[in-house]
């Protein structure tokens, strides 16, 4: 143990015994606890130990085995803080940043306390040097730094288990545990942003009765709050900034013990397993919180900045960046695999989640420059027997270059299917020529992921995202409107394929808003009701407004966080959206585990899966499909010619169903197809009434005509 000047001086010398090199992190077993940090680079490593009044003692760490630096300390007890000091090379050419006067955060902490403050001493270079970058500044960080926190594993699970839920049964809602949370009148106000908000059965209960399989949320793993946003009085609100891979997000606690917030996850897990949900994480192994050359020394980069991070070759002081944040966390080196793979376990084994969407998931892929479905990281899950069982979602591209990969990641993985996003937006907002790819987008896209044996549930179907317009926003704005964000709207996506209407933003038009809340329903229709797995952006059910910012990365208030109030005001388009996933969850012929065969064109009714007609009921030609205005179109699904099995052997079968979309600014006439698909017809979802169903019951026989309105859906069930 060595000693220093500002080090807490205790009565009694700490006893350390050798531990183990496994596993890393902090581990207490009941009796004391092992530390272990991994560095190949390090010439000496220092646990700092963390009293109250934030003095340190340090414990040499005498023991290394594989580049693993480790000791046992009895009778340190959860609440220990603690961090780590390496000592090293200090060549940054080279791409070396040991920097001993950093006290470092453990990166396989199970939580944290305090918090990173505004502050020179966290940065290792010279902030007066004339390069940005350069030199040396050795100011000590302890006092303004995050410690890391030893915890206490042990929870009582009880009989907790996942549900489990089919994939062509799932319904996914995208969520931010504080935005959820913050305004719910119904959750008492000490638990609101919180997991234990989350966990609320006002919570749990509207999501169980909206109809939801699935909370997905956004980050969750402990991030880092940027000094610019800082500065501009704004707050890092999404959480893509992470640098504790292990640890739940302390602000989202309602404990006040560091450590509880694990146990405060772990509860809010529980409580959405017991009614029969899954919870879905959102995870940040793209890159971490440190930035580029200019950011701060916090972990990663002063622990073994050439294992961690993916360096320019041939310029190792500068970062790969495929991310758009300044690194690129190094998925070359087996250390940083370990590290991920590690965390992706411990979410499952200890943290009890059902899966995780992956952002950026192509820079994972990028073994040396190209996006490699080969690469060793998804061999890694493939054969890993935890991690291979859970859901695996990809945002399938990144920043950089041939990034964008819908559609080729390997058979194991869903993909967010942005292709279904693009096409449906464009088709609701009257693009010409897009019959084909809108038939593919809604039949589950076979042409992205049937050729490597996936099924349809593989597309993640979605209109909205936190990345964008909300699903009010997208039919409000043509333009984005970002000036709270403080980059004078430069910041966000520009090209969104949204329409507005005929007024940009609010407006007390009767006729924009009633076009406005058809558009709605067409959207919200259009996905419930396509092949695949949808995925619903929280708030999208009420009509939640961000008032035109499609980038609210950085507001954490009233701007990104739900509004409740509109709960009521939309209570239509909320009992619509409920009515729809019910539909969907009651007739299997909307949610087909394979790809539909609709047959040669001309082959007749009964022996198609599906059938594609043009308006005046005829099947459609090569000509028909080719036709530059392709914006309506009739889709007949046959419930009879299902050719599948349920999960228990038995043959499903549904009723039959036609379809009738109308992209078109003018009202069109349609044919109902002639009796060969069916005598009578009865109409079930009407997107031009504002319950999205016909007031009064309206039945159709083969044959008769009925006018579809301009920009709407009409949905009709078979007749029994």
């Amino acid at each position: 143990m060595t000693e220093t000047p500002n080090e807490a001086q205790h009565a009694d010398p700490i006893e350390v015994w050798p531990g183990s090199a496994y596993p890393l992190g902090s581990t207490y077993d009941g009796a004391g606890t092992n530390f272990a940090i991994f560095s190949s680079v390090a010439e000496r490593v220092e646990l700092c130990l963390i009293d109250r009044e934030g003095a340190e003692t340090r414990v040499e760490l005498d023991e290394v085995d594989n580049h693993v630096w480790h000791a046992y300390l009895p009778g340190v007890a959860p609440g220990q803080r603690y961090g780590y000091r390496v000592h090293g090379p200090w060549d940054p050419q080279n791409g070396k940043r040991c920097d001993p006067s950093k006290l470092l955060v453990d990166p396989y902490a199970r939580a944290f306390d305090g918090q990173f403050e505004k502050d020179s001493s966290l940065f290792s270079y010279d902030p007066n040097a004339e390069e940005p970058g350069e030199g040396r500044n050795e100011e000590d960080s302890l006092g303004r730094t995050m410690r890391s926190v030893v915890i206490n594993p042990f929870f009582d699970w009880g009989d907790d288990r996942s549900p489990n839920i089919p994939d062509e049964e799932m319904v996914i809602y995208e969520c931010h545990v504080k935005g959820m949370t913050q305004t719910h009148p119904d959750v008492p106000e000490h638990l609101r942003g919180t997991y234990a908000g989350m966990a609320h059965p006002a919570m749990v209960e509207y999501l169980k009765d909206l109809g939801v399989t699935s909370v997905e949320l956004l980050p969750v793993h402990q991030f880092y709050q940027d000094d610019r946003l800082r500065d501009l009085g704004l707050r890092n609100y999404w959480g893509y900034n992470t640098f504790g891979f292990f640890a739940p997000e302390y602000d989202y606690a309602s404990a006040g013990k560091p450590g509880d917030a694990v146990a405060e996850f772990k509860h809010m897990v529980r409580a959405y397993h017991e009614a029969g949900m899954e919870i879905i994480l959102d995870v940040v192994y793209n890159h971490t919180a440190e930035g580029n050359h200019m950011g701060p020394t916090i972990a990663f980069r002063g622990i073994d900045n050439e294992a961690y991070y993916r360096l320019v070759d041939g310029d190792k002081f500068h970062y790969m960046d495929y991310t758009g944040t300044g690194n690129s966390f190094n998925v070359r080196d087996p250390h940083s695999l370990q590290l991920i793979m590690d965390s992706l376990r411990y979410w499952v084994t200890e943290m009890h989640v059902d899966g995780f969407r992956f952002d950026l998931a192509s820079t994972l892929a990028r073994e040396f420059s190209d996006v490699d479905r080969l690469a060793t990281f998804f061999d890694l899950v493939q054969q890993d027997p935890i991690v291979s069982q859970v859901k695996l979602i990809a945002e399938p591209w990144d920043v950089g270059e041939n990034g964008y990969q819908v559609g080729n990641f390997p058979p194991l993985w869903s993909e967010w299917n942005g292709k279904y996003r693009d096409t449906m937006r464009d088709f609701w907002r009257g693009e010409s020529s897009t019959l084909g790819e809108f038939a593919s987008r809604l039949t589950g896209s076979s042409d992205l992921y049937e050729h490597n044996g996936r099924r349809p549930t593989a597309s993640i179907n979605f209109i909205t995202a936190h990345d964008g317009f909300t699903l009010n926003d997208l039919v409000s704005y043509n333009e984005k409107h970002n000036e709270a964000n403080g980059e004078d709207n430069r910041d966000g996506e520009s090209h969104n394929r949204s329409w507005n209407c005929g007024v940009e933003g609010p407006t007390d038009d009767p006729e924009v808003q009633r076009l406005r809340a058809q558009q709605r329903r067409n959207f919200l229709t259009t996905l419930l009701l396509s092949q695949g797995t949808p995925m619903l952006a929280h708030g999208d059910e009420f009509a939640r407004t961000q008032g035109g910012n499609n980038n609210v990365y950085c507001q954490d208030n009233e701007i990104a966080w739900m509004n409740w109030d509109r709960l009521e005001e939309a209570e239509q388009l909320h009992g619509f959206t409920k009515r729809l996933i019910s539909l969907r969850r009651e007739h299997p012929i909307f949610r087909r585990r394979r790809f539909l065969a609709g047959g040669a064109l001309g082959t007749d009714a009964g022996d198609r899966e599906i059938a594609w007609l043009v308006p005046d009921g005829r099947l459609m030609t090569q000509e028909d499909w080719d036709s530059a205005f392709g914006k309506a179109l009739t889709v007949y699904l046959n419930g009879e010619a299902i050719t599948e099995t349920d999960r228990r052997g038995r043959r499903v079968t549904d009723d039959s169903f036609i379809l009738m979309f109308n992209a078109h600014f003018e009202d069109i006439e349609f044919t109902v197809p002639p009796a060969e698909f069916g005598a009578r017809w009865e109409v079930l979802v009407d997107t031009t009434e504002p319950l999205g169903y016909p007031s009064e019951a309206v039945s159709l026989a083969a044959g008769d005509t009925t006018v579809v309105p301009a920009r709407s859906t009409l949905v009709l069930k078979q007749a029994e």
